[in-house]
């Protein structure tokens, strides 16, 4: 098989990574339209992620945070998002690279997108990791790129009313007695779509 150098694996996660901060930034400045909410699942290890010593300690590989009732000062950058969660109570300000998105899930139209993350790990050699699935719709919920063109600037997202229920962690690896997590479908009911990555990448 002749070599890829032009590496389209890696531009079609950038691209789709834009998708991502698209839909952030216009919920950043809308607000949540309709029955859409999100599952966003980070790579707590990869480089630039910003967390509580709590919440570092609690998920050391990966997490998955809700975008859906209660979150506030959302900030959307070209290659990075900020914004504030409730974790048990406890406020939590995270800052999130999109290089660190593994995967992210709109369950209200079962459309969702994995990627493979190669960022330098603390303590570790780089490598590809397959994409993270999304809690059950009835899990807790968890309080996590693409570089193109010139930076936006930040856009704001104010406390919008009546959306405001906490979103609760959900460990990347639970045990027993946790919730189990579940892995979607690659074609989703009702008519939805995941869109893996793993077929892009080089071999």
């Amino acid at each position: 098989m002749a070599t890829d150098y032009i590496r389209y694996d890696i531009l079609t996660q950038e691209a789709l990574r834009g998708v991502v901060r698209t839909v952030l930034m216009d919920v950043a400045a809308k607000g949540l339209p309709g029955e859409h909410h999100f599952f966003i699942n980070i790579d707590t290890r990869a480089e630039g992620v910003k967390i509580s010593p709590r919440l570092s300690a609690r998920y050391p590989e990966e997490m998955t945070i809700v975008l859906q009732h209660q979150f506030w000062d959302l900030t959307v950058q070209d290659d990075v998002f900020e914004v504030g969660l409730s974790f048990n109570g406890i406020p939590e300000r995270l800052v999130v690279p999109f290089a660190a998105i593994k995967g992210f899930f709109d369950p209200s139209v079962q459309f969702g997108l994995q990627f493979a993350v190669e960022s330098e790990f603390k303590g570790e050699a780089p490598e590809a990791s397959p994409a993270g699935e999304p809690p059950p719709a009835d899990a807790p919920a968890a309080l996590p790129p693409a570089k193109a063109g010139k930076e936006r600037p930040p856009a704001r997202h104010k406390r919008v009313p009546g959306r405001a229920s906490e979103p609760v962690p959900t460990p990347a690896n639970p045990p027993a007695a946790d919730v189990p997590k579940e892995e979607p479908p690659d074609k989703p009911e009702g008519g939805g779509q995941v869109v893996r990555l793993d077929r892009f990448r080089k071999k």
